[in-house]
């Protein structure tokens, strides 16, 4: 299945230090470098390469960006909150999702975030009223 293949993929790069716009497994990765990683291992090459983009997720440029590229290349979840499924977040009360991380249960994710590294934690409330998107690996 799938799902369990995404869930396996995605656990390799737990520990792996945030690292801004790379995409390595266990030299440094962000949330973005995270889901690419997942992919090159379902799929082998990358379909495009991501534009540049900043740290700050205040910077308007690219806003909408993440939406759009998952629309292009994933395929939209709909029902249930389920393990293998690529989440993305608003942040700080912006519109459009600028985070985003792969779900490994209905209650759990997998992510990039600062100074943590990649991380499983808890899909709380405070994450769940700011999801914005759910997809699938196609």
């Amino acid at each position: 299945m799938k799902a369990e293949l995404v869930v396996a993929a995605a656990r390799e790069w737990l520990g792996t230090p945030y690292r801004h716009r790379a995409s390595t497994l266990g030299a440094g990765c962000d949330c973005l470098g995270l889901l690419r990683g997942v992919w090159r291992v379902l799929y082998g090459d990358e379909p495009i390469a991501p534009p540049p983009y900043r740290a700050s997720i205040r910077d308007p440029e690219n806003a909408g960006a993440l939406r759009a590229a998952s629309e292009r290349l994933l395929l939209p979840a709909e029902g249930s909150v389920e393990a293998g499924q690529v989440v993305l977040f608003r942040l700080a009360g912006l519109e459009e999702p600028k985070h985003c991380g792969i779900m490994v249960s209905s209650e759990r994710f997998i992510h990039a975030q600062e100074k943590l590294g990649v991380v499983e934690t808890n899909l709380t409330d405070g994450w769940a009223k700011r999801v914005s998107g759910r997809f699938w690996f196609p």
